[in-house]
Protein backbone atom coordinates (compact mmCIF):
# COMPACT_ATOMS: atom_id res chain seq x y z
CA UNK A 1 0.00 0.00 0.00
CA UNK A 2 1.35 3.43 -0.96
CA UNK A 3 2.29 5.83 1.82
CA UNK A 4 -0.24 8.58 2.49
CA UNK A 5 0.87 12.19 2.62
CA UNK A 6 0.11 14.39 5.64
CA UNK A 7 -2.27 16.56 3.59
CA UNK A 8 -4.10 13.48 2.34
CA UNK A 9 -4.44 12.19 5.90
CA UNK A 10 -6.02 15.50 6.93
CA UNK A 11 -8.43 15.28 4.00
CA UNK A 12 -9.32 11.72 4.94
CA UNK A 13 -9.98 12.82 8.52
CA UNK A 14 -12.25 15.57 7.21
CA UNK A 15 -14.26 13.12 5.10
CA UNK A 16 -14.52 10.69 7.99
CA UNK A 17 -15.64 13.56 10.23
CA UNK A 18 -18.43 14.43 7.79
CA UNK A 19 -19.60 10.80 7.72
CA UNK A 20 -19.52 10.51 11.51
CA UNK A 21 -21.35 13.81 12.03
CA UNK A 22 -24.21 12.81 9.72
CA UNK A 23 -24.43 9.33 11.22
CA UNK A 24 -24.73 10.89 14.66
CA UNK A 25 -27.41 13.29 13.43
CA UNK A 26 -29.43 10.42 11.95
CA UNK A 27 -29.11 8.45 15.21
CA UNK A 28 -30.15 11.51 17.22
CA UNK A 29 -33.16 12.11 14.99
CA UNK A 30 -34.29 8.48 15.30
CA UNK A 31 -33.74 8.63 19.06
CA UNK A 32 -35.69 11.88 19.28
CA UNK A 33 -38.67 10.53 17.38
CA UNK A 34 -38.64 7.44 19.61
CA UNK A 35 -38.70 9.55 22.79
CA UNK A 36 -41.49 11.73 21.39
CA UNK A 37 -43.51 8.62 20.55
CA UNK A 38 -43.03 7.19 24.04
CA UNK A 39 -44.02 10.52 25.61
CA UNK A 40 -47.17 10.87 23.52
CA UNK A 41 -48.32 7.29 24.06
CA UNK A 42 -47.61 7.57 27.77
CA UNK A 43 -49.56 10.83 27.95
CA UNK A 44 -52.54 9.41 26.07
CA UNK A 45 -52.78 6.19 28.11
CA UNK A 46 -52.18 8.06 31.38
CA UNK A 47 -55.08 10.38 30.66
CA UNK A 48 -57.36 7.44 29.85
CA UNK A 49 -56.44 5.60 33.06
CA UNK A 50 -56.72 8.65 35.29
CA UNK A 51 -60.16 9.57 34.02
CA UNK A 52 -61.33 5.97 34.41
CA UNK A 53 -62.16 5.78 30.72
CA UNK A 54 -60.01 2.65 30.66
CA UNK A 55 -59.82 -0.17 33.14
CA UNK A 56 -56.50 -1.85 33.89
CA UNK A 57 -57.30 -4.70 31.51
CA UNK A 58 -57.61 -2.33 28.56
CA UNK A 59 -53.84 -1.79 28.43
CA UNK A 60 -53.29 -5.52 27.90
CA UNK A 61 -55.93 -5.44 25.17
CA UNK A 62 -54.13 -2.49 23.57
CA UNK A 63 -50.88 -4.47 23.47
CA UNK A 64 -52.68 -7.40 21.84
CA UNK A 65 -54.35 -5.05 19.33
CA UNK A 66 -50.98 -3.55 18.29
CA UNK A 67 -49.53 -7.02 17.80
CA UNK A 68 -52.55 -8.05 15.71
CA UNK A 69 -52.32 -4.94 13.54
CA UNK A 70 -48.62 -5.51 12.89
CA UNK A 71 -47.02 -8.76 14.17
CA UNK A 72 -43.56 -7.47 13.18
CA UNK A 73 -43.72 -4.67 15.76
CA UNK A 74 -41.80 -5.60 18.91
CA UNK A 75 -41.44 -3.99 22.31
CA UNK A 76 -45.13 -3.25 22.80
CA UNK A 77 -46.10 -5.54 25.67
CA UNK A 78 -48.54 -4.19 28.22
CA UNK A 79 -45.65 -3.88 30.68
CA UNK A 80 -43.78 -1.65 28.24
CA UNK A 81 -46.87 0.52 27.73
CA UNK A 82 -47.17 0.93 31.50
CA UNK A 83 -43.48 1.91 31.52
CA UNK A 84 -44.30 4.63 28.99
CA UNK A 85 -47.05 5.85 31.29
CA UNK A 86 -44.52 5.92 34.14
CA UNK A 87 -42.08 7.80 31.92
CA UNK A 88 -44.66 10.47 31.15
CA UNK A 89 -46.00 10.76 34.71
CA UNK A 90 -42.49 10.92 36.24
CA UNK A 91 -41.13 13.68 34.02
CA UNK A 92 -44.28 15.75 33.49
CA UNK A 93 -44.46 16.72 37.16
CA UNK A 94 -43.90 20.21 38.47
CA UNK A 95 -41.24 18.79 40.80
CA UNK A 96 -39.09 17.60 37.89
CA UNK A 97 -39.52 20.91 36.06
CA UNK A 98 -38.51 22.75 39.23
CA UNK A 99 -35.41 20.54 39.53
CA UNK A 100 -34.34 21.40 35.98
CA UNK A 101 -34.84 25.10 36.65
CA UNK A 102 -32.92 24.79 39.90
CA UNK A 103 -29.84 22.92 38.71
CA UNK A 104 -29.37 24.90 35.51
CA UNK A 105 -31.81 27.30 33.84
CA UNK A 106 -29.97 26.75 30.56
CA UNK A 107 -30.58 22.99 30.46
CA UNK A 108 -33.50 23.54 28.09
CA UNK A 109 -31.07 24.78 25.47
CA UNK A 110 -28.58 21.91 25.78
CA UNK A 111 -27.07 20.86 22.49
CA UNK A 112 -27.63 17.20 23.41
CA UNK A 113 -31.07 16.97 21.85
CA UNK A 114 -32.56 16.14 18.51
CA UNK A 115 -33.73 18.85 16.14
CA UNK A 116 -37.32 18.21 17.23
CA UNK A 117 -38.64 21.35 19.00
CA UNK A 118 -39.36 21.03 22.70
CA UNK A 119 -42.83 22.58 22.29
CA UNK A 120 -45.47 19.91 21.67
CA UNK A 121 -44.99 16.18 21.91
CA UNK A 122 -48.02 15.44 19.80
CA UNK A 123 -48.91 15.34 16.14
CA UNK A 124 -51.67 17.33 14.51
CA UNK A 125 -53.68 14.13 14.21
CA UNK A 126 -53.82 13.48 17.97
CA UNK A 127 -55.98 16.24 19.48
CA UNK A 128 -56.97 14.09 22.46
CA UNK A 129 -53.78 14.90 24.38
CA UNK A 130 -54.14 18.29 26.12
CA UNK A 131 -51.51 20.78 24.98
CA UNK A 132 -50.49 21.62 28.53
CA UNK A 133 -49.72 17.93 29.24
CA UNK A 134 -47.60 17.57 26.12
CA UNK A 135 -44.69 19.76 27.18
CA UNK A 136 -41.64 17.49 27.13
CA UNK A 137 -38.41 18.46 28.96
CA UNK A 138 -35.68 18.71 26.35
CA UNK A 139 -33.22 16.95 28.63
CA UNK A 140 -35.07 13.65 28.06
CA UNK A 141 -33.51 13.50 24.60
CA UNK A 142 -30.06 13.04 26.16
CA UNK A 143 -30.33 9.26 25.96
CA UNK A 144 -32.47 6.53 24.41
CA UNK A 145 -35.61 4.72 25.51
CA UNK A 146 -33.81 1.55 26.66
CA UNK A 147 -31.61 3.60 28.98
CA UNK A 148 -34.62 5.53 30.24
CA UNK A 149 -36.31 2.26 31.23
CA UNK A 150 -33.19 1.29 33.17
CA UNK A 151 -33.12 4.65 34.94
CA UNK A 152 -36.80 4.38 35.86
CA UNK A 153 -36.24 0.87 37.24
CA UNK A 154 -33.27 1.65 39.49
CA UNK A 155 -33.29 5.37 40.32
CA UNK A 156 -35.64 6.40 43.10
CA UNK A 157 -35.36 10.18 43.12
CA UNK A 158 -35.39 12.87 40.44
CA UNK A 159 -31.81 13.97 41.16
CA UNK A 160 -30.55 10.47 40.38
CA UNK A 161 -32.66 10.20 37.25
CA UNK A 162 -31.46 13.55 35.92
CA UNK A 163 -27.81 12.74 36.62
CA UNK A 164 -27.83 9.36 34.91
CA UNK A 165 -29.65 10.51 31.78
CA UNK A 166 -27.11 13.33 31.42
CA UNK A 167 -24.20 11.02 32.27
CA UNK A 168 -25.39 8.44 29.75
CA UNK A 169 -25.64 11.16 27.11
CA UNK A 170 -22.20 12.61 27.83
CA UNK A 171 -20.44 9.22 27.87
CA UNK A 172 -22.68 7.78 25.12
CA UNK A 173 -23.36 4.77 27.30
CA UNK A 174 -25.12 1.70 25.99
CA UNK A 175 -27.61 -0.22 28.12
CA UNK A 176 -25.12 -2.57 29.83
CA UNK A 177 -22.65 0.23 30.42
CA UNK A 178 -25.28 2.42 32.04
CA UNK A 179 -26.45 -0.51 34.17
CA UNK A 180 -22.91 -0.90 35.49
CA UNK A 181 -22.59 2.84 36.12
CA UNK A 182 -25.76 2.78 38.23
CA UNK A 183 -24.74 -0.34 40.13
CA UNK A 184 -21.29 1.06 40.92
CA UNK A 185 -22.80 4.37 42.06
CA UNK A 186 -21.13 6.56 39.42
CA UNK A 187 -23.13 9.55 40.62
CA UNK A 188 -21.50 9.51 44.03
CA UNK A 189 -18.05 8.71 42.61
CA UNK A 190 -18.16 11.63 40.15
CA UNK A 191 -19.76 14.30 42.32
CA UNK A 192 -17.40 13.69 45.25
CA UNK A 193 -14.13 13.51 43.30
CA UNK A 194 -13.14 17.13 44.03
CA UNK A 195 -12.18 16.07 47.56
CA UNK A 196 -9.42 13.73 46.32
CA UNK A 197 -7.75 16.07 43.83
CA UNK A 198 -4.87 18.44 44.43
CA UNK A 199 -5.28 22.20 44.08
CA UNK A 200 -2.92 22.07 41.11
CA UNK A 201 -5.23 19.56 39.42
CA UNK A 202 -8.33 21.70 39.93
CA UNK A 203 -6.50 24.87 38.92
CA UNK A 204 -4.97 23.51 35.69
CA UNK A 205 -7.95 21.31 34.83
CA UNK A 206 -11.20 22.89 36.13
CA UNK A 207 -13.20 20.11 34.43
CA UNK A 208 -11.26 17.35 36.17
CA UNK A 209 -13.59 16.90 39.17
CA UNK A 210 -16.37 15.93 36.77
CA UNK A 211 -14.21 13.75 34.53
CA UNK A 212 -12.51 11.50 37.09
CA UNK A 213 -14.08 9.26 39.71
CA UNK A 214 -12.84 9.10 43.28
CA UNK A 215 -13.38 5.34 43.35
CA UNK A 216 -13.73 2.59 40.78
CA UNK A 217 -14.95 -0.99 40.92
CA UNK A 218 -12.59 -3.66 39.61
CA UNK A 219 -14.92 -6.59 40.14
CA UNK A 220 -14.49 -7.50 36.46
CA UNK A 221 -10.91 -8.61 37.24
CA UNK A 222 -11.90 -11.52 39.47
CA UNK A 223 -8.89 -11.01 41.74
CA UNK A 224 -8.05 -13.52 44.50
CA UNK A 225 -8.23 -12.53 48.17
CA UNK A 226 -4.49 -11.90 48.25
CA UNK A 227 -2.51 -10.51 45.32
CA UNK A 228 0.48 -8.34 44.45
CA UNK A 229 0.65 -5.15 42.42
CA UNK A 230 2.03 -7.12 39.46
CA UNK A 231 -1.08 -9.32 39.45
CA UNK A 232 -3.32 -6.26 39.68
CA UNK A 233 -1.55 -4.55 36.78
CA UNK A 234 -1.61 -7.62 34.55
CA UNK A 235 -5.28 -8.21 35.31
CA UNK A 236 -6.13 -4.63 34.37
CA UNK A 237 -4.22 -4.92 31.10
CA UNK A 238 -6.01 -8.17 30.23
CA UNK A 239 -9.35 -6.46 30.93
CA UNK A 240 -8.35 -3.10 29.45
CA UNK A 241 -11.64 -2.42 27.64
CA UNK A 242 -13.68 -2.92 30.81
CA UNK A 243 -11.20 -0.89 32.85
CA UNK A 244 -11.37 2.06 30.45
CA UNK A 245 -15.17 1.96 30.47
CA UNK A 246 -15.04 2.08 34.26
CA UNK A 247 -12.58 4.98 34.30
CA UNK A 248 -14.21 6.97 31.48
CA UNK A 249 -14.42 6.72 27.70
CA UNK A 250 -11.93 9.54 27.05
CA UNK A 251 -8.97 7.37 28.10
CA UNK A 252 -6.62 5.91 25.49
CA UNK A 253 -4.18 3.23 26.66
CA UNK A 254 -0.50 3.85 25.86
CA UNK A 255 1.63 1.41 27.81
CA UNK A 256 2.14 -0.71 30.93
CA UNK A 257 5.31 -0.44 33.00
CA UNK A 258 6.21 2.53 30.82
CA UNK A 259 9.93 3.27 31.07
CA UNK A 260 11.16 6.81 31.65
CA UNK A 261 14.84 7.64 32.08
CA UNK A 262 16.15 10.21 34.54
CA UNK A 263 19.91 10.57 35.03
CA UNK A 264 20.43 7.49 32.93
CA UNK A 265 18.37 5.36 35.31
CA UNK A 266 15.11 3.67 34.24
CA UNK A 267 11.85 4.14 36.17
CA UNK A 268 8.55 2.45 35.43
CA UNK A 269 5.06 3.95 35.40
CA UNK A 270 2.52 1.20 36.09
CA UNK A 271 -0.03 2.34 33.49
CA UNK A 272 0.14 5.24 31.06
CA UNK A 273 -2.89 6.67 29.25
CA UNK A 274 -3.77 9.68 27.14
CA UNK A 275 -6.92 11.68 27.88
CA UNK A 276 -8.55 12.89 24.67
CA UNK A 277 -10.60 15.72 26.15
CA UNK A 278 -7.85 17.17 28.36
CA UNK A 279 -5.13 16.43 25.80
CA UNK A 280 -2.60 15.15 28.30
CA UNK A 281 -0.89 11.98 29.50
CA UNK A 282 -2.35 10.29 32.57
CA UNK A 283 -0.03 8.17 34.72
CA UNK A 284 -1.71 5.65 37.01
CA UNK A 285 0.19 4.10 39.89
CA UNK A 286 -1.30 1.01 41.52
CA UNK A 287 -1.08 0.26 45.24
CA UNK A 288 -2.45 -2.87 46.88
CA UNK A 289 -2.07 -1.23 50.28
CA UNK A 290 -3.52 1.80 52.04
CA UNK A 291 -2.56 5.24 50.71
CA UNK A 292 0.71 6.63 52.08
CA UNK A 293 1.97 10.20 51.40
CA UNK A 294 5.29 8.88 50.08
CA UNK A 295 3.39 7.26 47.20
CA UNK A 296 2.30 10.71 46.08
CA UNK A 297 5.91 11.89 46.00
CA UNK A 298 6.84 8.99 43.70
CA UNK A 299 3.92 9.83 41.39
CA UNK A 300 4.90 13.52 41.22
CA UNK A 301 8.42 12.48 40.25
CA UNK A 302 7.01 10.43 37.37
CA UNK A 303 4.87 13.35 36.21
CA UNK A 304 7.84 15.69 36.15
CA UNK A 305 9.86 13.17 34.14
CA UNK A 306 7.01 12.63 31.67
CA UNK A 307 6.56 16.37 31.17
CA UNK A 308 10.24 17.07 30.66
CA UNK A 309 11.17 14.02 28.61
CA UNK A 310 8.06 12.96 26.66
CA UNK A 311 5.35 15.62 26.63
CA UNK A 312 4.84 17.18 23.20
CA UNK A 313 4.42 20.89 22.56
CA UNK A 314 0.68 20.57 21.83
CA UNK A 315 -0.05 18.58 24.99
CA UNK A 316 -1.02 19.80 28.45
CA UNK A 317 0.81 18.91 31.70
CA UNK A 318 0.50 15.28 32.72
CA UNK A 319 -1.97 14.10 35.35
CA UNK A 320 -1.24 11.49 37.99
CA UNK A 321 -3.74 9.12 39.58
CA UNK A 322 -2.81 7.02 42.58
CA UNK A 323 -5.19 4.06 42.65
CA UNK A 324 -5.16 2.54 46.14
CA UNK A 325 -6.92 -0.34 47.84
CA UNK A 326 -7.62 1.67 50.99
CA UNK A 327 -7.86 5.42 51.56
CA UNK A 328 -7.87 7.49 54.72
CA UNK A 329 -9.47 10.75 53.62
CA UNK A 330 -7.84 12.86 56.31
CA UNK A 331 -4.37 11.65 55.30
CA UNK A 332 -5.22 12.23 51.64
CA UNK A 333 -6.38 15.78 52.33
CA UNK A 334 -3.17 16.68 54.16
CA UNK A 335 -0.98 15.15 51.46
CA UNK A 336 -2.81 16.79 48.56
CA UNK A 337 -2.63 20.21 50.20
CA UNK A 338 1.14 20.06 49.68
CA UNK A 339 1.05 18.54 46.21
CA UNK A 340 2.42 20.85 43.51
CA UNK A 341 1.35 18.67 40.59
CA UNK A 342 -2.05 17.79 39.09
CA UNK A 343 -2.65 14.60 41.07
CA UNK A 344 -5.52 12.73 42.65
CA UNK A 345 -5.97 9.74 44.92
CA UNK A 346 -8.70 7.23 44.04
CA UNK A 347 -9.82 4.04 45.69
CA UNK A 348 -10.67 0.77 44.02
CA UNK A 349 -12.84 -2.12 45.16
CA UNK A 350 -12.27 -5.69 44.01
CA UNK A 351 -15.91 -6.56 44.67
CA UNK A 352 -19.00 -4.61 43.77
CA UNK A 353 -19.78 -2.41 46.78
CA UNK A 354 -22.28 0.34 46.20
CA UNK A 355 -22.10 3.39 48.42
CA UNK A 356 -24.82 5.90 49.17
CA UNK A 357 -25.72 8.26 46.36
CA UNK A 358 -24.89 11.86 47.07
CA UNK A 359 -28.01 13.90 47.81
CA UNK A 360 -26.72 17.23 46.59
CA UNK A 361 -27.19 19.88 43.94
CA UNK A 362 -26.38 18.95 40.35
CA UNK A 363 -25.62 22.53 39.33
CA UNK A 364 -21.91 21.97 38.78
CA UNK A 365 -22.36 18.82 36.72
CA UNK A 366 -25.07 20.35 34.54
CA UNK A 367 -23.01 23.50 33.95
CA UNK A 368 -20.07 21.30 32.96
CA UNK A 369 -22.14 19.48 30.33
CA UNK A 370 -23.65 22.77 29.11
CA UNK A 371 -20.22 24.35 28.61
CA UNK A 372 -18.94 21.35 26.62
CA UNK A 373 -21.84 21.62 24.18
CA UNK A 374 -21.36 25.31 23.34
Amino acid sequence: MESISINACKDFETVFGIITAHRNRVAQRVNGESILMVWEVGSFVSERLKTAKWGSGVVRQLAEFIHTKDPTVRGWSYRTIYKMVQFYETYSTAAFSDLIAKVNPRLLSLGMTTSVPIGLAQTSSSPIVPIESAQIPDVLFATGWSNHQLILNYCKIDEQRLFYMLYAGREQLEYKQLARAIKTDAMSAVLSSRHVQSQAMQSQYPQAPLLFKDRVSLDMLGLPLSYKETKLRKSIVSHMKDFILEMGKDFLFIDEEHRIYVGGKPFKVDLLFFHRLLQCMVAIELKTTEFHPKDLGQLEFYLEALDQEERRSNENPSIGILLCREVNMEVVRYALNRSMSPTMVAQYKEQLQVGSVIQRSLVEFCNFIDERKE
